[in-house]
């Protein structure tokens, strides 16, 4: 392990940057956002980057991408911002008019998080108190992230104990590109669903649940992007998980030509499959990389997308009694 040390500023405090390391395999993470800022894997005689990321960590607090980050309280898109909790209506900030997403103008992502460093077990603690009313939401929460890396395999264990009920939906970032560079159209997935939750043109959930057979969002059999999406009009859709698949299994698997492969394993009901088809090309990547549209592929596990005005979908309401818990594990090996 390396770090604690300081790479930014952000509102006069430090942004703290650690990185766990497993033979040549390492991982960079931020207290702020606790983002995911960097993963390397030895790939012949290099160790390329296989997220997608800035070099420079300032850059973090202006990026609009949600690169690596915690997303949250809610993650997703919450129509309008409205929802109606216990009886009480709320509304909450409209960050991606006409929507709320990913917890707001200054949600999870956003936030400086205490960084603890257990060098022994090549794990992180983070740690966060979300006041009452932050960013509208109910309650007070106490989040708490621990981050370990066992050989290849990121483990990622979140936690939200509320001093009341409330809502949470967390999700985990990360824009994966396994060949290190360019777009990720020859990146070949399956995936354990079988459906998804069509959207209206705003992004948000009709409220069905509709077989993915036929359709271009259908990776139940192993496919490449490219041959899914051969016009390449971009996907950003909830994937329902098969409620009875094993959990022993990954829930998605994502492979690149050069050898590269990506196993993901969740407790979690949904998989938002993003191909950063709205990705504002930008320079100063890792290892000074220019990156754009499809320039990578988040795999998103979480609750299904406003699930607060779908009372069917599985609940995102959690209590002092039955807080909130996430168990999230990505390995990535090369060949």
């Amino acid at each position: 392990m390396r770090g604690p040390r300081k790479v930014a500023e952000y509102d006069g405090h430090s942004i703290e940057e650690v990185i766990l390391e497993s033979g040549d395999v390492s991982v960079a993470l931020l207290n702020y956002g606790a983002i995911t800022r960097d993963w390397r894997i030895p790939l012949g005689s290099q160790r390329i980057p296989v997220v997608v990321g800035y070099e420079d960590a300032q850059r973090y607090v202006t990026d609009t991408a949600s690169l690596g980050v915690i997303a949250g309280r809610v993650a997703n898109r919450t129509a309008q911002g409205r929802f109606t909790f216990q009886g009480t209506e709320y509304q909450l900030p409209l960050n991606q008019p006409p929507h709320h997403l990913h917890g707001g103008f200054r949600g999870l992502g956003k936030r400086l998080w205490t960084l603890e460093a257990d060098a022994s077990q090549e794990q992180v603690q983070l740690t966060y108190h979300s006041p009452d009313q932050e960013e509208g939401y109910p309650g007070a929460v106490e989040f708490r992230l621990q981050v370990r890396l066992q050989g290849n395999r990121l483990i990622y264990e979140m936690e939200g104990l509320p001093d009341r009920p409330t809502p949470i939906n967390l999700a985990q970032h990360s824009y994966y590109n396994l060949m290190g560079a360019g777009e990720v159209w020859t990146h070949q997935l399956q995936v354990a669903a079988t459906q998804y939750t069509p959207t209206d043109a705003t992004l948000i959930p009709t409220g069905e649940r509709v077989e993915l057979s036929g359709t271009h969002f259908d990776f139940t059999e192993a496919r490449t992007l490219a041959e899914a999406d051969p016009e390449q009009q971009g996907t950003d859709i909830n994937l329902v998980l098969h409620p009875e698949r094993n959990l022993e299994e990954p829930a998605a698997v994502l492979a690149a030509p050069n050898g590269v492969t990506l196993r993901l394993w969740t407790d979690q009901p949904g998989l938002q499959l993003y191909n950063a088809m709205h990705l504002q090309p930008f320079t100063g990547g890792l290892d000074g990389q220019a990156h754009g549209r499809f320039g990578g592929v988040c795999l998103e596990p979480q609750h299904f997308p406003d699930s607060l005005n779908h009372p069917h979908f599985p609940s995102i309401g959690v209590t002092p009694e039955q807080p909130y818990r996430q168990r999230l594990e990505v390995e990535i090996t090369g060949s």
